[in-house]
C-alpha cells in the first residue's frame, strides 16, 4: 500500500484557517510580533523584504517567495533599508483584509499576503516537532494563488466552508513542505524523508502501523545495520525509531477513537497491539488517561462545540 507520511502528518494536524490579509509596505518600515506557537505563512507578491524568527538568521525574501513557519517564534519583518534603530510600526487598516505599513502615501514597494492558522490535533506539538522550523519556497507563484483562495474562502459564508478551508490548507502546507528549497537544519520528518535509507523505513512504518516492528526489522527496510540505522534515525529525525513509531501509533489511535467507528479491540489491532488491555495500558501511559475515557471526553467536547452539550 502506498502511503505518504508527510500527507498523513498534515491531515492529522487538522489545520483550520484563522485569518488572511494583504499587507502593503512603503518606505522604511518594521513589523514585530511576539511568538504565538501557531502556524504562520506568507507569500511575497511584489518587492523585497527581510524577515527573522527568534534569534535565528535573517531571510531575504522577494516576489515569488513563500515562507512557512509551523510554530511561529518572535517575528521581525522589515524593509531592506530599515535602520537598526527604526521602531516597530502598527499596520493601518485600509479596508477588509487590507493593511498598510510605513508611508501611507504613494505606491507600495512591497505587497505580501500573510496567513495564520491553527492545528486542531491534540498531538499538534508532537506532529509539528517533526516538521522543519522554517520552510522557504522560491519562485512558486501557485502558493500565492492557494493563499488567495484561502483568504477568499475565509471571508465568504458559503456552504461547506470549513471543509473547503481544511482541504485548501492541507494542500497549501503539503505543497510548501514538499517544494521547500531552503529549510532549517533541525531534525524532523522532512529530513528523514529526504534521506533515501530512512525514507524507506518511515514509509514502511506508516504503511503498516499494525506490524510488530523491531529496530532490526526497520534497519532491514533501510538496508542498514541495526546500530547504524538507530544512530542515523535518531540524528536525522530527532528521536529514536521506536519512540517515533509509538507516537505515530498513538496519534492514529486518537483519530480512530475520535471517529468512534470501531470497537476498542479493533482500534488496538489497527495500531499494533494484540489485545485491548495491552493497548489500554500503553495509551494511558502516553495520553494520561485510558482510551475509553479519552473517547468520552472527545465526545463531550464535540457535543459542546456543536451546541448539543449541556
Amino acid at each position: 500500500m502506498s502511503v505518504d507520511p508527510l500527507a498523513e502528518i498534515v491531515t492529522l494536524l487538522q489545520p483550520t484557517a484563522r485569518f488572511s490579509k494583504l499587507v502593503e509596505c512603503a518606505g522604511a518600515w518594521r513589523i514585530e510580533r511576539e511568538a504565538t506557537g501557531e502556524p504562520f505563512y506568507c507569500a511575497i507578491l511584489e518587492g523585497r523584504c527581510r524577515v527573522r524568527f527568534g534569534g535565528g538568521q535573517p531571510f531575504m525574501l522577494q516576489a515569488g517567495d513563500f515562507i512557512l513557519v509551523p510554530a511561529m517564534r518572535n517575528l521581525a519583518n522589515e524593509s531592506i533599508d530599515a535602520p537598526a534603530d527604526l521602531p516597530a510600526m502598527v499596520p493601518t487598516q485600509l479596508g477588509d483584509g487590507r493593511f498598510r505599513v510605513g508611508s501611507l502615501e504613494g505606491p507600495a514597494d512591497l505587497r505580501m499576503r500573510i496567513g495564520h492558522c491553527s492545528f486542531g490535533s491534540p498531538d499538534a506539538a508532537l506532529l509539528v516537532s517533526l516538521l522543519p522550523d522554517v520552510v522557504i519556497v522560491r519562485d512558486q507563484p501557485r502558493l500565492a494563488t492557494l493563499m488567495q483562495l484561502v483568504g477568499e474562502e475565509t471571508r465568504a459564508r458559503r456552504p461547506a466552508r470549513e471543509l473547503v478551508l481544511e482541504r485548501l490548507l492541507e494542500v497549501l502546507l503539503i505543497e510548501a513542505l514538499r517544494s521547500g528549497t531552503e529549510t532549517t537544519a533541525s531534525p524532523g520528518l522532512s529530513r528523514g524523508l529526504a534521506d533515501e535509507r530512512l525514507s524507506a523505513a518511515l514509509h514502511a512504518m506508516h504503511a503498516r502501523p499494525a506490524h510488530p516492528w523491531t529496530v532490526a526489522d526497520l534497519a532491514t527496510e533501510a538496508a542498514l545495520s541495526r546500530s547504524a540505522f538507530f544512530a542515523r534515525f535518531n540524528r536525522v529525525v530527532g528521536l529514536p525509531p521506536m519512540e517515533y513509531l509509538l507516537a505515530w501509533r498513538m496519534a492514529l489511535a486518537k483519530r480512530l477513537l475520535r471517529d468512534r467507528d470501531m470497537g476498542m479491540d479493533d482500534v488496538a489491532e489497527r495500531v499494533g497491539y494484540g489485545s485491548a488491555s495491552t493497548f489500554s495500558v500503553a495509551f494511558a501511559r502516553h495520553a494520561g488517561m485510558p482510551p475509553a475515557r479519552y473517547a468520552r471526553s472527545e465526545l463531550r467536547d464535540g457535543m459542546s462545540t456543536t451546541g448539543f452539550g449541556t
